[in-house]
């Protein structure tokens, strides 16, 4: 065995082992952010270029073609759209009015958060339970394309002057870090047939699962002061960011019967629809927004991979 190939089988078994443990990552890097702010705060402007080299890595195992196959049978996907990033945001809002009243910049961290696209690590959820992966792809693809307008879309309907935005740079933030590496990421991998993803991902797919303890660190410092774990309030937002992620998965698996989607394509709808991208979201947040915006989205880093784990066990009824 060459060094070359050695060196393959260290990066596959790394990235497996890094991905086993996204669920503890993750909260890692909150924690780490809150309790030594002083130390990650510096990354804070690094923190979108952080981002998009991570997009790319998981855009790089993205097919054009899964995209296409998806598309010649819409429903699914007009389905996601009309669920995920129609009634769902529209429910957050108006349940969120109710909870926290006059409590703006909380209203408009949910709203921002389920307005989101869709988490690539949900892909490793429908791996888990056996979903159909080709429309797992191509519901990810399509999220993170239209997410510039999308996200600042639905933020501005249904709360417009009444939090404080700015929505021209948060489309430009979105574009360079999710839609700009996702172009690059698919058009390499299909112009080269597969070469570039074999070339360049064994270096930075391991990278880019610890650059996620390396950007939510950074985005939870910039928001550390305002945190306080102690705080009623605090504690209220877990309970409805709970709530909220339950009703996301209920509303994806109901959804998804009464579609009429095969089991498999149930499962991928299921997480696709449930998880959202909280660390697209807590940086949004932090640059664009009020820091108390940020708040869901950080709760969201720390409960998010848990829930997926809980409601899929419940939903599907597997270990």
């Amino acid at each position: 065995m060459n060094f070359h190939q050695r060196f393959l089988g260290i990066s596959d078994g790394l990235n497996a082992r890094l991905e086993r443990l996204m669920p503890i990552l993750a909260p890692t890097g909150v924690v780490l952010g809150y309790l030594f702010p002083h130390a990650f705060i510096w990354l804070r402007p690094f923190v979108p270029w952080l981002f998009a080299l991570t997009t790319l890595s998981g855009a790089l195992k993205l097919k054009a073609r899964e995209l296409g196959g998806a598309l010649k049978k819409p429903a699914p996907i007009l389905l996601y759209f009309f669920s995920s990033h129609g009634i769902i945001p529209v429910l957050v809002f108006f349940l969120g009015g109710i909870i926290f009243g006059d409590n703006t910049d909380t209203i408009a961290g949910f709203v921002l958060l389920y307005a989101s696209p869709a988490a690539v690590t949900a892909l490793i959820w429908v791996s888990v339970f056996r979903g159909e992966s080709a429309l797992a792809l191509a519901l990810i693809l399509l999220a993170v394309i239209t997410a510039p307008l999308v996200m600042p879309g639905t933020v501005y309907l249904l709360l417009g002057a009444r939090v404080s935005m700015d929505l021209r740079g948060m489309i430009i933030s979105l574009i360079i870090m999710v839609v700009i590496p996702t172009i690059l990421g698919v058009t390499g991998n299909e112009m080269s047939r597969g070469k570039i993803p074999d070339l360049i991902c064994p270096y930075i797919s391991p990278l880019s699962k610890l650059l996620v303890v390396v950007i939510m660190a950074g985005n939870v410092s910039a928001a550390a002061h305002r945190i306080n774990f102690d705080s009623p309030i605090l504690l209220l937002m877990t309970l409805v960011y709970v709530c909220f992620t339950a009703l996301s998965f209920l509303c994806a698996k109901f959804s998804g019967i009464l579609a009429g989607l095969d089991p498999p394509k149930r499962v991928s709808f299921l997480f696709i629809a449930g998880m959202r991208n909280s660390v697209a979201t807590a940086t949004i947040a932090i640059s664009f927004f009020p820091e108390a915006v940020a708040q869901p989205a950080i709760i969201a880093m720390l409960l998010q991979q848990t829930m997926a784990a809980f409601m899929g066990k419940i939903l599907l009824r597997r270990n």
